[in-house]
């Protein structure tokens, strides 16, 4: 295991006003380590960049691969595809400051949960300016916004959350701001892990999204964690972190 640096604070963007912030949790290597971007979750609208710092963030790090967590602008503030570009800018900083920050700038991914791992397969696959990862980790997000705004009274009723509509502001722009309409052959190797006691984003959402990229010729493993729920705690074990970590430092090759 790695010692594991915090530089915190750092500013990767201004835009409208507003100053974009980052936390790097830097591992001491021999050599500058992959950078992962991490994207938090709360529903579009809520959580920080320092959220699950300890547990989550510093702990893979510790694995050998450096972690950006990055503040985004959030819901209702703005709306898709505003927060998908911050995503997207904050690649394009950590590689243009790479020999700054120690990391390497050829070995960039995404990683996202909940909301933030929608946002991080969204910058990755969807069309904009080039800002190209070598991989995705996507822990329990919506890849269908479609079918999860499409709430019964009774659900909605039940599980009252109104991600898409903050998000989106017109649920007309649910296909074109849901990551399984741009799936492509081109698309980069996915890492999808999702509880099968979720009550809050369905698993079958990232059932869809591997079905879908193993159909366009892509690269997908698809993990499911028996009796994890949203946001459990069990995707921070030091199991599944270190198998996380493992499949980042692989999939994005050595130096």
């Amino acid at each position: 295991m790695s010692e594991v640096t915090l530089h915190s604070g750092l500013i990767y963007h201004e835009i409208d006003g507003t100053t974009l912030r980052a936390d790097l949790h830097l591992p001491k290597t021999e050599l500058p380590p992959p950078v992962v971007v991490y994207v938090h979750g709360g529903g579009f609208q809520f959580g920080a960049r320092t959220d699950d710092a300890e547990t989550r963030l510093s702990a893979l790090a510790a694995h050998g691969v450096a972690v950006l967590s990055i503040d985004y602008r959030p819901a209702p503030v703005v709306r898709f595809p505003a927060p998908v570009e911050d995503v997207r800018q904050a690649v394009r900083w950590v590689r243009a400051h790479a020999a700054d920050l120690d990391v390497d700038s050829r070995r960039v991914a995404l990683w996202g949960a909940s909301a933030g791992a929608t946002l991080a397969a969204l910058a990755a696959l969807s069309p904009g300016e080039d800002a190209p990862v070598g991989a995705v980790v996507a822990w329990f997000g919506m890849a269908d916004l479609a079918e999860t705004a499409s709430r019964s009274r009774l659900e909605a009723r039940i599980l009252p959350f109104d991600f898409e509509a903050a998000f989106l502001g017109d649920l007309g722009r649910a296909r074109e701001a849901s990551p399984l309409t741009w799936v492509n052959p081109a698309a980069p190797p996915f890492l999808i892990a999702h509880g099968d006691r979720d009550r809050v984003t369905p698993v079958n959402q990232s059932h869809a999204l591997h079905d879908a990229l193993v159909r366009a010729g892509a690269e997908s493993t698809l993990l499911l964690l028996g009796g994890a729920g949203h946001e459990d705690r069990a995707f921070e074990s030091p199991a599944h972190l270190a198998l996380t970590a493992g499949w980042l430092s692989s999939t994005l090759g050595a130096r």
